[in-house]
């Protein structure tokens, strides 16, 4: 009998890879952080001795969830100035306020609640932007979850640096410095064409060819920055990129709302991603990606719920249900971006943009036992005649009993175990003191 550290009893397991499968009772065995084998549950006991049973009787197991796109350390700033413009929320609101408070402390503190939430949430990975990129590291490695760190790029000052090269260059020594940290990857995140300058995405394009990195910006949000952009070089943002090399397979663009026909089909051919921030793009009225459009022409589209000032939560089942229903309601098609596709938006596609698919995204031997358990026996999840459209148009994160990264428990019914909530609601409570007497 071969031995494993835990094997995992479920009543379904949906391992996304292939698509569509539903395995009912069957077991996921991880072994050295990593899946061993996917049985039916007498099989797997029969072939593995496990140190650790967990039996979910009336759950089902998912990978872990992706969050494509998000600034973590924000979630300090939930709720700060709602219900305004993009530009209005950003210059008169949420810049001021971190040139005020945003330093390492603000960053781990603010990181350590976004993960909290996310791990609670199901989500086990997520791609961030933000500044003082080590302080997120040292806090996703603290919560024991994985995060790929952008090391985030401006042409203007902040409390973190002075100037492009400042950005690149304390970017590029924290990812050293973190280099051998397996739950860590990294990438290159320039802001957005708006606030960088042709000559510092010409050495954000350099460094990435020369380290392999992803390139993560945001991109056509609004139609204001297509006009500004228009304006100041007669350019679409796209075109802009394009004609800089940037569009390539590295690249994940930030919510990309305002995408013509010939431009999905331009990042298409040159293989392309798409954070989708179905939530946020709403509140701040930015408008509705075309997502169908987008995966009809083969682009590679995730799930992101970008930061907790403009959401206001990091809650993939919130963002695979909306991504689903706008996708319907813009197009008039019910049968337009089934269930199953919104589960692999924020699952393989997500790693599959992160270039992590080899790894993460689905439940599959030899791949991390990064995994989710949702319970499905609640009242307002019965009866349930397809498992996988209730994960999305269904169940909630508040349904997630348990989640291990790497296959280690972070989340056991319901609780963290690698981080304090106690100390958590301390951090948030003196910050809430500390931001909102200033911003009053």
């Amino acid at each position: 009998m071969q031995q494993a550290d835990t094997i995992i009893d479920a009543r379904w397991v949906v391992p996304v890879r292939p698509a569509h499968q539903v395995l009912h009772h069957h077991s996921v065995v991880i072994r050295d952080g990593n899946i061993a084998a996917i049985l039916p549950t007498p099989e797997a006991h029969a072939q593995f001795s496990a140190s650790r049973t967990v039996t979910l009787g009336e759950h089902v197991l998912i990978p872990g969830l992706i969050n494509l796109h998000t600034h973590a350390a924000m979630n300090l700033m939930r709720g700060l100035a709602d219900d305004l413009p993009l530009m209005e929320w950003l210059q008169q609101h949420i810049w001021p306020a971190e040139s005020r408070h945003v330093s390492t402390q603000f960053v781990h503190d603010g990181t350590l609640l976004a993960c909290a939430e996310m791990l609670r949430g199901g989500i086990t990975c997520f791609n961030d932007m933000y500044f003082f990129p080590d302080a997120a590291a040292e806090a996703v490695l603290k919560s024991g979850m994985r995060a790929t760190i952008g090391l985030i790029t401006l042409d203007f000052p902040t409390p973190y640096a002075s100037d492009a090269d400042t950005y690149l260059h304390k970017g590029l020594a924290i990812r050293d410095q973190f280099s051998a940290e397996p739950l860590l990857s990294f990438s290159l995140a320039p802001h957005a064409p708006y606030t960088v300058s042709d000559k510092t995405l010409s050495k954000v394009l350099t460094y990435a060819e020369q380290l392999d990195l992803p390139i993560h910006i945001h991109l056509h949000e609004t139609a204001d920055e297509i006009q500004q952009s228009l304006k100041q070089y007669h350019l679409r943002p796209l075109q802009r990129l394009q004609n800089l090399g940037l569009l390539a397979p590295n690249l994940i663009a930030v919510h990309a709302v305002h995408l013509k026909h010939d431009e999905m089909a331009t990042f298409a051919q040159q293989g392309c991603h798409v954070a989708h921030c179905p939530t946020s793009n709403l509140k701040l009225a930015s408008g509705i990606a075309p997502v169908h459009a987008m995966m009809e022409q083969g682009i590679n589209v995730g799930l992101g719920t970008d930061g907790a000032a403009s959401n206001n939560r990091l809650d993939l089942f919130q963002e695979m249900r909306l991504a689903a229903l706008l996708a319907k309601g813009i197009s008039g098609k019910a049968d337009h971006l089934p269930a199953f596709d919104s589960l692999q938006m924020a699952t393989f596609n997500g790693a599959r943009a992160l270039g992590l698919d080899h790894q993460l995204g689905s439940l599959e031997p030899g791949k991390a036992a990064d995994i989710t358990a949702i319970r499905l026996d609640n009242l307002e999840t019965m009866p349930c005649y397809d498992v996988i459209s209730h994960l999305v148009y269904a169940a909630g994160r508040e349904h997630v009993t348990h989640v291990w990264v790497n296959g280690t428990a972070v989340v056991e019914n319901g609780n963290l175990l690698t981080l304090s909530q106690q100390q958590l609601f301390k951090q948030a409570t003196l910050w809430q003191e500390k931001i909102g007497k200033k911003h009053e």
